[in-house]
C-alpha cells in the first residue's frame, strides 16, 4: 500500500476488454507506463502488457486498430494484497517471469506496481541501512 501512494498516478489506469489495441498503446504512450489494467465494468479480467502486444499482435501480424485487447491480453492475471510485503510482491514477479503486479482488496483493484517500483523501494531501504 505504501508504494501505490508513492505513484505519480493515483487512479487506476484500464481499458476496457472491447477496445481496440491501438487504444491501449496511446494510454501507455501517454501515461509512459507498461502495463494496463483491463477491466469490464469495476471486474479484473486481464492485463494488457507491452510484451502481449510484442508476442500477440505484431509476431502474429494483427492489427493494433481492428483486435481487440481481449483477444491479446493476459488474463489469468497474478496479484497482491495491499499488506503484502515488497519482498513477496517481488518473489511473485521473479517467480512468474512478470513485471506488473495488480493490488486487489475486496476484488477491487487498487493499483499496479511494477518490477522498477520494487527495484527503487528495494534500493532505497538498503541506502537507509548505510547511512
Amino acid at each position: 500500500q505504501q508504494l501505490l501512494d508513492g505513484k505519480k498516478y493515483k487512479e487506476v489506469i484500464s481499458i476496457a476488454p472491447h477496445r481496440p489495441v491501438f487504444d491501449a498503446l496511446v494510454i501507455l504512450a501517454e501515461y509512459k507506463i507498461g502495463a494496463l489494467i483491463v477491466l469490464d465494468g469495476e471486474n479484473l479480467v486481464g492485463i494488457f502488457s507491452e510484451r502481449d502486444y510484442a508476442r500477440e499482435v505484431i509476431l502474429k501480424g494483427k492489427s493494433s486498430k481492428t483486435t481487440a485487447i481481449s483477444e491479446v491480453m493476459t488474463s489469468k492475471v497474478l496479484s497482491a494484497k495491499p499488506t503484502d510485503t515488497v519482498e513477496h510482491a517481488m518473489s511473485l514477479m521473479t517467480e512468474h517471469r512478470i513485471r506488473h503486479l495488480p493490488v486487489i482488496e475486496n476484488d477491487k483493484v487498487l493499483g499496479v506496481l511494477s518490477i522498477g517500483d520494487l527495484v527503487k523501494e528495494t534500493i532505497t531501504y538498503q541506502q537507509l541501512l548505510k547511512d
